[in-house]
């Protein structure tokens, strides 16, 4: 690989994990907005729109995903909660970035889809959501209560649960509705 292609691979990389923490960012905030009333306690939702997001995200861009989401997720989270406790902060954007990643592996692996999600339904799409719950929940529960955080508590947990199962079900069920069309619409096989 000449020294040109690796540089400009370098560049898309940097470009896509700066687009999805812009795109997570946006979310995340319109989230808050949208739903705040929903909001069990910092950084628990009932319905968590973001975390579909980060699924999508993640599913599509690998690690550029997670990287952004972290960068972003670090950023929102040193802007709002926690004051400086910089450990904690950063504790909470690499598992929201990284738990999608993880689920990632487990479920393109085991599951068998297309690395172009070109194979994705609704009933893979159910399976990644609830791996991907499972492990964002239960990363962020043991960070925050590790860390003395106070939204670390079993109804906390329970909350996060199914704030991020709904959230990414609804987000990541439009996604796939959107691309099908855009799919069949253009005549496309895949959208990557």
């Amino acid at each position: 690989m000449s020294q040109a292609n690796s540089s400009k691979e370098s560049a898309l990389s940097a470009k896509t994990m700066i687009a999805c923490a812009l795109i997570y960012t946006l979310l995340f905030y319109a989230n808050d907005w949208l739903t705040a009333f929903l909001e069990v306690a910092p950084g628990v939702n009932w319905i968590y729109l973001p975390a579909g997001l980060r699924l999508f995200l993640v599913l599509i861009f690998s690690l550029s995903g997670a990287l952004g989401i972290a960068i972003a997720s670090t950023l929102i989270t040193f802007g709002r909660d926690l004051g400086d406790d910089m450990i904690s902060i950063l504790g909470i954007g690499l598992i929201s970035g990284f738990s999608p990643y993880l689920a990632r592996l487990l479920v393109i692996r085991n599951l068998r889809i297309n690395p172009d999600l070109s194979n994705l339904n609704i009933q893979m799409i159910a399976i990644s959501v609830l791996i991907f719950a499972a492990l964002s929940t239960g990363l962020h529960q043991v960070w925050f209560v590790l860390m003395d955080i106070p939204s670390g508590s079993p109804s906390n947990a329970i909350a996060m649960l199914i704030g991020d199962i709904l959230g990414a079900l609804l987000f990541i069920s439009i996604c796939k509705f959107g691309i099908d069309v855009y799919k069949r619409y253009y005549g496309k096989q895949s959208v990557l």
